[in-house]
């Protein structure tokens, strides 16, 4: 049971901490974070946004370019779209959640436009609205946050979630670090925005990324799904942090003394590599690219190229070693279950928008890439902040309710010492970034990793609480940790290779297994089976 902080504890916060009362939190300053901030205002709500970082500048998003999953509304056309990735995602989708997407992403893509993102035109002048680059993007959806009223925090990561007596979700508490104090929110409704987990795993934008949304709903008894649709991992300079793997598309593949890597260079060839690195080095060179897809490829990713200039290296003629880092939950489909429309999670008054939210029913088992995920974030961004809104109004108006905290791991006072986050962080790297045990996954490599992760989980949850100075950190760790637990849990339940999910002891894909898989739970995991939207609405219907 999560422990809950008396009045007197949640009342007795560090000197010069700031309280707000506020209609709606959102924790996260992202794409997703922004646009539920942004919506929630607009549906006549008062709203604070607590980001981890600067928002408008942390995250995955704000560092590079992404793709948007943006189709014009023709039947043939958007058919086509939800089509094109069913395979890829072993039909876990759901259309009636595609088509919601694609309307909404149209829809908040167009008021982009009108609120002046410049979209570049084709040669027939036609707005081309299907990418965006990040820090244009979001220093426009800061501008539109503050316009709208939005009180913003920065550099103020939440730490734990507050609740009422009835168990549902009003408010949270965090740091502010650049005053070296906290703050607390009280609100009537939360949005989970944070984004996914990489495991710090060095991904260009990820480290603030840590899984934390994920362990503050689950101390409040909030539901994850698919979470063993996590272990995607994206192509990298060894000596970099740019994982956009597309340019890989024009590269040759080879072994440290020149032999070509057998499937390298074909559909699914991240397989071929992950084998080859587990022998030895790889290397890449773009030596695919013309001289025109080249010019392309520096004006649309710049980003891309900046460790090669930086080293000195020509990726078009000279060999660079590549390594494959984990993109985990960022990249992955996994998250916290929602259960309606309104993107609420499975506890009253929290929500989850964005890659913190399960993008199962949009992706199934696969990765969107950018361009899913970007459209995700925006769509349920909307969706969450309406949700919260109207949620925050049927409370009526505001009442000092008694409210306790749920945090748990690094925030109690217990009897033993604190434990060492980086040490943590080190310890759970060594069970998910090996491609041995989270890419090619199998039940005696995942259980005998379970025990460890579990045995873990026992010493930080005896542990006491951590110094201000180490609390976050301590938290972050803490999150990945239990992260692990809820990937791998799941990852023995679904027996059969689906989706990015890979079991060398069940190679193929098991038709009676076209369902999800729930999990939850700190202390003790569990998982549990969920039928498919399909199925689940032809037993309604009888």
């Amino acid at each position: 049971m999560a422990y809950r902080q008396s009045r007197a504890e949640l009342m007795s916060a560090p000197t010069g901490s700031v309280e707000f009362d506020t209609d709606v939190l959102v924790i996260g300053g992202g794409p997703a974070g922004t646009w539920a901030a942004v919506s929630a205002a607009e549906r006549g709500a008062r709203v604070v946004l607590a980001d981890k970082g600067f928002c408008g500048t942390s995250g995955a998003t704000a560092a590079a370019g992404t793709g948007v999953w943006y189709v014009d509304p023709d039947p043939a056309l958007r058919e086509t779209a939800m089509a094109n990735r069913e395979k890829m995602g072993g039909y876990l989708q759901d259309r009636r959640w595609m088509a919601r997407v694609l309307d909404r992403t149209y829809e908040q893509s167009n008021r982009l436009a009108d609120w002046g993102y410049p979209y570049p035109v084709d040669d027939s002048g036609r707005s081309q609205r299907n990418s965006l680059q990040g820090p244009e993007y979001m220093r426009l959806m800061r501008k539109r946050t503050k316009q709208a009223g939005v009180t913003i925090l920065d550099h103020s990561p939440a730490l734990e979630l507050l609740v009422d007596d009835d168990g549902a979700v009003a408010g949270a508490r965090g740091l502010r670090r650049q005053k070296q104090d906290r703050w607390t929110v009280r609100a009537k409704a939360v949005v989970i925005a944070t984004g996914g987990c990489a495991f710090l795993s060095k991904t260009l934008g990820s480290n603030v990324l840590t899984g934390d949304g994920y362990l503050m709903a689950a101390e409040a008894g909030a539901e994850l799904t698919s979470m063993e649709f996590s272990n995607p991992y994206a192509i990298s300079p060894a000596f970099g942090s740019v994982t956009k793997t597309l340019f890989y598309g024009w590269a040759t593949f080879t072994y440290e003394d020149g032999s070509i890597v057998p499937g390298a260079a074909s559909k699914g060839g991240r397989s071929a590599i992950a084998r080859a690195l587990l022998q030895g080095p790889v290397f890449a060179r773009l030596d695919k690219a013309d001289d025109k897809v080249q010019r392309n490829m520096r004006a649309s990713q710049p980003n891309f190229f900046l460790p090669f200039d930086r080293t000195g290296i020509d990726p078009f003629f000279d060999r660079f070693p590549v390594t494959l880092r984990l993109e985990g939950t960022v990249r992955g489909t996994g998250g916290l279950r929602i259960v309606d429309d309104s993107c609420a999670t499975s506890v009253p008054g929290l929500y989850a928008a964005g890659d913190a939210a399960t993008r199962e029913l949009i992706c199934g088992g696969f990765t969107g890439g950018g361009s899913h995920n970007a459209a995700w974030a925006i769509s349920s961004g909307s969706w969450a902040g309406q949700g919260a809104a109207d949620y925050a109004k049927q409370a009526g108006p505001a009442v000092r309710r008694e409210l306790s905290s749920v945090g748990t791991v690094a925030l109690r006072t217990r009897n033993g010492r604190a434990y060492d986050p980086a040490e943590l962080a080190r310890a759970v790297q060594d069970e998910v970034f090996p491609y041995e045990l989270n890419y090619f996954r199998e039940a005696e490599r995942l259980s005998a990793s379970l025990e460890r992760l579990d045995a873990l989980w026992i010493d930080v949850s005896q542990a006491g609480a951590a110094a201000q100075e180490d609390v976050l950190r301590a938290r972050e760790s803490a999150a990945m940790l239990a992260t692990a637990r809820w990937m791998y849990r799941s990852a023995l339940a679904r027996q059969e290779s689906r989706g990015m999910h890979r079991r060398d002891d069940f190679p193929d894909q098991d038709e009676r297994q076209r369902h999800y898989i729930a999990a939850g739970g700190l202390d003790e995991v569990w998982t549990s089976v969920r039928p498919h939207a399909d199925r689940a609405y032809a037993e309604a219907a009888e």
